[in-house]
């Protein structure tokens, strides 16, 4: 069991677009645009000995810190707009899976987590600097799956679900019946599973766990931002899910002859055929597909025509 720490600071208001999620403890921080990236949506915990905050999004930092005194700030996971905010929490407590917490200690190991080339890395780096005020935090601690963090009245557990990253978490606050599910974000572009720490089975494993957890509230970090009662959140997970399906139909599609991994990211399997503009659009593009590819390989639906060529088992040669 966790205890809290009390952090005296200047507190900031509640905006209009907070959401209290009624007889809870928790008010969810709607990040600006529906929480849709680069925002996000934060979750906010006040109990009766103690304030956490779940996510230090841009929208945050833009606003100078939460409201009330925030003793301690818990990541969902390693990803720049889940981290943009922390450094107004000089004093709070930050804390994160132990298989994210390196990348929050040094910026080397963060751009880690993304597996770019150079001199995209680099560029990145950059980026990540300037627009979403990466510091280092040195003092940041870690958790595991199943640590509980006391606030009194109101207990916040952490629930390991990797596969957007090693460390990605959800987090039960009880008893309010609010579980806040992070980038399991049930959005209508699907499951992120694009970085060198993403493991796309896992994501999956990861959806399973999700999908058996009672709550009365599934606050995601992007789009859907709360859904109430269990029925309507499984409808959605299961849309979610589906398309990992059909990415997967797609590639078997495109691979009626053989290709090359370059074909199969310039065709785009994740992404909109055509899309482009974003740095890391092709990189995420080719590391999602080569999960799915070397997944059909292994159960015989995909076999590599040549060194370098793969095409469907189905297609004669």
């Amino acid at each position: 069991m966790r205890q809290t720490r009390t952090v005296t600071s200047q507190p900031v208001p509640l905006l209009e677009s907070d959401r209290l999620l009624d007889g809870t403890s928790v008010t969810v921080l709607m990040g600006s645009n529906s929480g849709k990236y680069p925002t996000s949506n934060s979750v906010l915990v006040a109990g009766s000995e103690g304030t956490l905050l779940v996510d230090a999004s841009i929208d945050v930092h833009a606003r100078g810190g939460a409201p009330g005194n925030v003793d301690r700030v818990l990541i969902s996971h390693a990803h720049e707009d889940h981290i943009a905010g922390i450094e107004v929490f000089p004093e709070a407590a930050i804390c994160a899976h132990s298989a994210d917490l390196p990348a929050l200690h040094s910026l080397d190991v963060y751009l880690d987590v993304y597996g770019m080339p150079e001199p995209m890395r680099t560029e990145w780096g950059k980026q990540v600097l300037s627009d979403f005020h990466y510091h280092p935090r040195a003092d940041a601690t870690g958790f595991a799956d199943g640590d509980t963090f006391a606030l009194g009245d109101t207990t916040v557990t952490i629930v390991h679900l990797p596969g957007h990253t090693r460390g990605h978490c959800g987090f039960l606050v009880e008893p309010d019946g609010v579980f806040y599910i992070a980038d399991i974000d049930l959005s209508s572009f699907g499951p992120y599973y694009g970085d060198h720490w993403s493991d796309l089975e896992d994501f999956e494993r990861a959806m399973d766990r999700a999908a058996d957890v009672d709550a009365r509230w599934y606050v995601t970090s992007h789009h859907k931002g709360v859904i109430e009662g269990k029925a309507d959140f499984l409808s959605a997970l299961s849309t979610f899910r589906s398309v990992i399906d059909r990415r997967e139909q797609r590639l078997l599609s495109f691979l009626d002859e053989p290709r090359s991994i370059a074909d199969i990211v310039t065709h785009r399997i994740i992404y909109r055929p055509g899309a482009s503009g974003l740095l890391w659009i092709d990189h995420v593009e080719e590391t999602s597909s080569r999960m799915h590819l070397q997944r059909l390989m292994r159960s015989g639906e995909v076999v590599e025509a040549e060194p370098g060529l793969f095409r469907s088992a189905s297609v004669l040669p």
